[in-house]
C-alpha cells in the first residue's frame, strides 16, 4: 500500500516561492507539482523539489498524458513519468479525464471527450496501462468543461464512478471544474456533487475562475489566475462536511502572486477542514 497524502491544506509548487518555504517552512500538508516540469535529468527544479521532499508529503499531477486520446499512450512520456515516480516516490499520482494529443501533435490544452461506451473503453484501457506502468494506482480528475457533445451517453459522475470501478482508480476531485462546468451547461453543481462518489476521492482541487457575459449568461472559465470564488468555498465546506477532511489543494497557476497570499488561500482550507471534522465528531457523540 502506498502512503496517502495528510488530509490537509497543499500548495501547487512555484520555483519563485521557493526562498520564502525553505525560510518560514510553512505549516502544510504537501506540495503538488505539474510532473511535466521535472522530466529532465536534473539542474535547479530538482534541487528545489529534493528539498522540499525531505519535509513534505509529494503529489505528482500530470497533464500531458492525453488519457481520453483515441491513440496510444506515448511510451517514452510514460516512462519518464515511470521515472519520475521512482526518484520520489509521491505520495499521489494524477491525470485528467481529458485528451491533448492528435498523433504526434501535442496541444497546450484539456480538451472535453464524449461520455460514450467507446470512450469509456478507451479511458480504461489506458488507465489500466499508466497504472501497469507506475505500479501504482493513481487518481483521475473531473474536467472543466465548455460544450456537451451530442454523441454523450453517460452522464459524468456515472463515467468516472464506472472508469474508477473498472481500473481500481482513485477520483480527484476538484470543486472549482465542478462549479465552472454546472454553470457553464446550466445544470446544479450540488445535484453533480450529490451523484458523485466521494468515498473514491483522494483529493480535492480548488482554483479560482474567470467569468465573461455571454447573451446566453455568463460563461465561466477554469483560469487558475485568481483567489478561490465564495460560492466555491462554499460546495467545498458542503462537501468535506459529507466526506470529511481530505487533501486539498489551492491552484493558482497564472499570475501567481506572493506567498503570503496563497498561504492565505491555504489557511482558509485548514480552517474548513478542521470545521468540518469537529462538526462530524460532534454528530458521531
Amino acid at each position: 500500500m502506498q502512503p496517502a497524502l495528510p488530509a490537509a491544506a497543499g500548495l501547487g509548487f512555484k520555483p519563485e516561492h521557493f526562498p520564502a518555504i525553505r525560510d518560514t517552512r510553512p505549516a502544510l500538508g504537501f506540495f503538488e507539482v505539474h510532473a511535466e516540469n521535472y522530466m529532465g535529468a536534473g539542474g535547479p527544479p530538482h534541487r528545489m523539489l529534493t528539498a522540499l521532499r525531505q519535509d513534505y508529503a509529494l503529489s505528482l499531477h500530470g497533464v500531458g498524458l492525453s488519457i481520453g486520446g483515441a491513440g496510444r499512450l506515448n511510451a517514452g512520456h510514460l516512462a519518464r513519468l515511470r521515472a519520475l515516480v521512482d526518484r520520489y516516490q509521491p505520495e499521489s499520482f494524477s491525470e485528467h479525464l481529458a485528451w491533448s494529443s492528435h498523433g504526434t501533435d501535442y496541444l497546450n490544452d484539456l480538451l472535453p471527450l464524449p461520455y460514450t461506451p467507446e470512450t469509456l473503453n478507451v479511458v480504461c484501457d489506458h488507465i489500466d496501462e499508466v497504472q501497469t506502468a507506475l505500479g501504482r494506482r493513481m487518481l483521475l480528475e473531473n474536467p472543466s468543461t465548455y460544450v456537451i457533445f451530442e454523441q454523450s451517453e453517460i452522464p459524468e459522475t456515472a463515467f468516472l464512478t464506472e472508469i474508477a470501478r473498472r481500473t481500481g482508480c482513485g477520483l480527484l476531485l476538484d470543486v472549482n471544474n465542478v462549479f465552472v462546468s454546472c454553470t457553464n451547461h446550466r445544470m446544479d453543481p450540488r445535484a453533480w456533487l450529490a451523484d458523485f462518489p466521494l468515498h473514491l476521492v483522494g483529493e480535492i482541487h480548488l482554483g479560482g475562475h474567470a467569468e465573461e457575459e455571454l447573451p446566453s449568461g455568463p460563461l465561466l472559465i477554469d483560469a487558475h489566475g485568481s483567489p478561490v470564488a465564495d460560492p466555491v468555498w462554499a460546495l467545498f465546506a458542503e462537501t468535506v462536511m459529507r466526506s470529511g477532511p481530505l487533501p486539498t489543494l489551492i491552484e493558482w497557476d497564472n499570475d501567481v502572486p506572493i506567498f503570503a497570499e496563497l498561504m492565505a488561500e491555504a489557511d482558509r482550507a485548514s480552517v474548513i477542514l478542521t470545521l468540518a471534522q469537529e462538526a462530524r465528531r460532534a454528530l458521531a457523540s
